[in-house]
């Protein structure tokens, strides 16, 4: 299995987030959890990339257990998250942006090759370079914190609510770009609200609720669940 989760728990003092759950990522997967609010679906990833203690469980990442090792360590073995909230740095420009994101890349040609890579990808993010970042639309910053989890050529892609807060036109492109850096043969782990857009897309789906995994199953298949229609698609 290419990223296994075993059994996780995270707890916040009295409070238990996760409470034992396990999942697991095929390789050059689309696999989405999807949850309400308070669902423990942030917890979860912030766990599995070192932000966040276990207070139990295992992650497996290649066959190496990952669970101790702290986020640069995990960055090094080339898992990668865009953040909810995008947490670009405003103030510095797209392309000092994307710079950032290959902090653990020492070969400046692989580097300028990441960020020729992101301009095809997001050509709005070419033409914006030298643009501050903070001066981008929410969509285009979007883009530019997954240009940047893409520029250390990860093995996994860890997408944490993509589409919050944008227009519905703009959610249509974020996804649009989700389907081709899956064609591209990438891995994705994708944490989303919008349980249509990303069950659409799934290869594979996790229902979260109280912290706890309560369905699973083809994404399709999920996508026309009566329980998960009810629950999360408002029908």
């Amino acid at each position: 299995m290419f990223l296994e989760i075993n059994d996780l728990h995270v707890h916040y003092g009295g409070i238990k987030a996760v409470r034992g759950i396990t999942m697991d990522i095929r390789e050059k997967q689309i696999v989405t959890l999807i949850g309400a609010n308070g669902a423990g679906k942030s917890s979860t990833l912030r766990a599995i990339m070192g932000m966040e203690a276990k207070a139990k469980g295992q992650v497996i990442f290649k066959g190496e257990d990952i669970s101790n090792l702290p986020a640069r360590e995990i960055v090094k073995r080339k898992v990668a998250m865009s953040p909810e909230g995008r947490h670009i740095f405003p103030e510095l420009t797209v392309r000092e942006n994307l710079i950032l994101g290959a902090y653990t890349i020492k070969d400046k040609d692989k580097i300028e090759k990441g960020i020729k890579l992101a301009y095809e990808l997001f050509p709005i993010l070419g033409e914006r370079s030298w643009q501050k970042a903070g001066t981008l639309s929410g969509g285009e910053q979007q883009m530019l914190a997954v240009a940047r989890a893409l520029m250390i050529e990860p093995e996994l892609l860890i997408l944490d609510e993509p589409s919050l807060g944008l227009a519905p036109i703009i959610v249509q492109d974020i996804f649009n770009i989700i389907r081709q850096l899956h064609d591209m043969g990438n891995t994705i782990l994708l944490i989303e609200q919008n349980a249509k857009k990303a069950l659409s897309v799934a290869d594979y789906a996790y229902v979260l609720e109280s912290g706890v995994i309560t369905l699973e199953g083809p994404g399709q298949e999920l996508l026309e669940n009566p329980q998960v229609r009810k629950a999360y698609l408002g029908e």
